[in-house]
């Protein structure tokens, strides 16, 4: 809040990850407290088309949790940082692919792929068909770079655990730079 005051900061735009809800929830309290407008630029959600076959779930550990059971070969689309939430289910083979090789991994059974997107619709479909995929797991973080492992896991009549968004404050909220832009001209 001091910095907002001190900088004579008049507007901020929170064009963090969806998943990112700490950081959006102290710039909205910092914004309330300062009384500078806030608004968000906010890739829109995913949204389940036909033939997907979506199990959604509210967070992480509902996703931890609806694995329990027999072991499957899951391909674990949520990032390093949450690898050791997983752990509690070692029973599965997890296949990551990750931007960064991470320090430890957690399981195992598991085949790690350090790669950086965008990835294409085919290559994701091969890599599934690759390494015996049963299973998607997925946060909802929208947008289309991301979006290729759905439409692989649909082709191949795979399901996908889809962690939804976490709740955030409300907020101003655009899709596009453009309107982001109109706004702080009209703010």
């Amino acid at each position: 809040m001091r910095y907002i005051r001190d900088q004579e900061i008049s507007h901020i735009i929170d064009a963090t990850h969806p998943f990112a809800a700490q950081m959006s929830r102290n710039a909205a309290e910092a914004c309330a407290a300062t009384a500078t407008p806030l608004a968000a630029l906010t890739r829109p959600a995913w949204v389940a088309q036909d033939g997907d076959s979506w199990q959604h779930v509210p967070d992480i550990d509902g996703a931890v949790d609806a694995l329990s059971g027999s072991a499957q070969r899951v391909f674990l689309a949520v990032g390093r940082m949450h690898l050791q939430d997983f752990a509690a289910q070692p029973q599965h083979h997890y296949l990551l692919r990750l931007v960064d090789e991470p320090e430890t991994v957690p399981f195992p059974n598991r085949d790690v792929i350090i790669s950086r997107g965008p990835f294409t619709e085919i290559e994701d479909r091969g890599l599934m068909q690759r390494h015996g995929t049963q299973l998607v797991v997925s946060k909802n973080a929208g947008g289309i770079g991301a979006r290729a492992k759905l439409d692989a896991a649909r082709a191949l009549g795979l399901p996908v655990l889809m962690i939804d968004r976490p709740l955030l404050p409300q907020r101003t909220e655009f899709e596009k730079v453009s309107q982001v832009l109109d706004w702080l001209v009209h703010t």
